[in-house]
């Protein structure tokens, strides 16, 4: 599993005589454990990147460790054996595609690691048709769509077959169409790789195992989806909105109490109770 434990960050600052400012993290204690699909929730600046960089060794913490399947980030005989395990995509998929084709830029990492030619040419297969970008593999990254970019983005952490993936905002730049495309992709996935989404879009929150909600740098919550959206406006405070199913679900059941005896999460589910 990956383990936050007490985790403190702060960024230090040019001609500050005090190496500490501002805690960007403060206290962070939570695991990820295998098979897991989890959603990290939290308004712009609450901290969600900079823990998603702590994942990896990207970033240390001032206080306290991050354990990846009992590895420490901090110590360096450990960093390239947990950067192999965990694989980042980042927000913006420009800054992480490289290569003039879109198969040429899912081998780069298999490429790196020295395998043999035609292991990589059977990974950059398997990882393009997990995405279904298998027909787009002789295009120009930079001739594709939003969505299509960060597809092809995920299939190059898939290449090098990580262990854990975590996604940092990675449907936050894309349209509707894009982000339901990366969606789908995320959850066929989660049956077979652990995934950590990190997200401020709450309807993606439902399809995961459990949730936690970050605040000022703080987790504020944490549970399972019917846990966390049972409790309706409270999350509002936090800077989220509610799924609209929810929403709905809850104002209903202001006026009908005894509506549902279990929160809806989807809209099938929603129309099942009315029915």
């Amino acid at each position: 599993m990956i383990e936050f434990r007490n985790v403190h960050f702060w960024y230090a600052e040019e001609n500050v005589a005090s190496d500490k400012t501002q805690e960007v993290l403060r206290d962070i204690n939570f695991s990820i454990r295998k098979g897991e699909f989890v959603v990290l929730l939290g308004r712009n600046g609450s901290g969600k990147s900079t823990l998603a960089k702590h994942c990896n060794g990207l970033l240390i913490p001032k206080k306290g460790e991050v354990l990846v399947d009992g590895m420490s980030t901090k110590e360096e005989q450990w960093i390239w054996e947990i950067r192999r395990r965990v694989g980042l995509v980042l927000q913006n998929p420009d800054n992480q595609l490289i290569a003039t084709t879109v198969e040429e830029d899912v081998a780069f990492g298999p490429e790196n690691l020295g395998l043999p030619p035609g292991e990589i040419r059977q990974r950059v297969e398997e990882a393009l048709a997990l995405v279904d970008m298998s027909r787009y593999r002789k295009k120009e990254p930079h001739m594709l769509s939003g969505g299509q970019k960060q597809k092809v983005a995920v299939a190059g952490v898939l290449a090098m077959r990580p262990e854990y993936l975590v996604l940092d905002e990675a449907t936050s730049m894309l349209d509707p169409e894009g982000r339901q495309e990366l969606m789908e992709v995320i959850l066929n996935l989660k049956d077979g790789i652990t995934i950590f989404h990190i997200t401020h879009q709450v309807e993606e929150a439902i399809y995961a195992d459990q949730v936690v909600i970050m605040d000022q740098g703080g987790v504020v919550a944490q549970g399972t989806p019917r846990e966390i959206f049972a409790l309706g406006e409270e999350i509002l405070r936090w800077g989220l909105e509610l799924p609209q199913v929810v929403e709905t679900a809850l104002l209903l059941k202001r006026n009908y109490p005894s509506l549902f005896d279990t929160l809806p999460l989807k809209a099938e589910e929603l129309v099942n109770e009315l029915c």
